[in-house]
């Protein structure tokens, strides 16, 4: 498992009864994970200094309910990285925390090839508010940051900008995922790495269908043509419970047979202050170092 334990103003609290408690620099948060199947040691509503928690409906949805008073956006750092949190519809907040356990590893792997002399550019897929996108820009590697949400574009920038990285570092795509890489292998453009954060289901701008169960393996195997020559990374995160992460090494191996490299798959997580890890889904990895 890689989890990320590196977080300072993020934490999870304590977990139980289909809910974890986490602290987003000095706001509290409720929200509901579906991996939290074990019962909670105390009615974590009663937490003292909660400000809000999301309640989901029994005819879909849900909302958010305010007990005491908290900012509408925020800011969290993660090391040098530094992002807007916003509570929003279906219980996000603007980032998974989770995943700074895959920024850890890019970040070194983009690094290394930088002291090496030579550039690196990623392609960010599914690439929501920008996690990844600020991580690896921050290292140094130019990005393609694409997502089929104007929204959640938008505040990627705001994302990088608050991050310091340099005007011009990374290039925003507001575009089907699938359609977009279909284009670059047209136009012959190519990266050096690429990440992908597909949803279990989604639509695209246009109305695009995408399903991960039926699609996953037709866009790995896609994007193996806007591949560089001396690929660095090939990232794949999944938070569908179906997909191990045998799953996910599989479909790396299978379609990037040939090419030289390490492939890893792995749970990702988020320890806890009750001393235990929450697990947050998968993670597949490529790598040349």
């Amino acid at each position: 498992m890689r989890a990320a334990s590196n977080w300072k103003d993020y934490s999870v609290i304590a977990t139980g009864d289909g809910y974890k408690l986490e602290r987003w620099k000095n706001v509290i948060l409720l929200r509901p994970d579906p991996q939290v199947i074990w019962p909670a040691k105390f009615d974590l509503k009663t937490y003292p200094g909660l400000n809000a928690y999301y309640e989901r409906s029994e005819s879909g949805g849900g909302r958010w309910h305010n007990l005491r008073p908290f900012p509408a956006e925020w800011e969290v750092s993660y090391k040098a990285l530094r992002f807007k949190i916003k509570p929003m519809g279906f219980k996000h907040t603007g980032l998974f925390p989770e995943q700074a356990a895959n920024w850890d590893v890019m970040q070194k792997l983009i690094e290394r090839r930088i002291e090496q002399g030579k550039e690196v550019s990623v392609l960010n897929l599914f690439a929501y508010t920008g996690g990844a996108t600020v991580a690896c820009s921050k290292a140094g590697a130019k990005v393609c940051h694409v997502d089929a949400a104007k929204n959640m574009v938008e505040r990627a920038g705001e994302n990088v900008r608050l991050s310091g990285v340099p005007e011009g570092r990374v290039r925003y795509i507001v575009d089907d995922c699938f359609k977009f890489v279909q284009r670059e292998i047209r136009r012959g453009h190519k990266y050096d790495a690429i990440i992908m954060d597909p949803p279990s289901y989604g639509r695209g701008p246009n109305g695009e269908t995408w399903k991960i169960e039926s699609g996953l393996y037709d866009l790995v195997t896609l994007c193996r043509g806007v591949l560089s020559e001396d690929p660095l990374f090939f990232l794949i995160n999944s938070y569908t419970t179906g997909l191990q992460p045998q799953v996910l090494s599989n479909i790396l191996t299978l379609a990037l047979e040939g090419i030289p490299g390490k492939i890893e798959a792995y749970e990702v997580g988020l320890p806890t202050e009750e001393g235990i890890v929450l697990p947050c889904g998968a993670g597949g990895m490529f790598y040349n170092e």
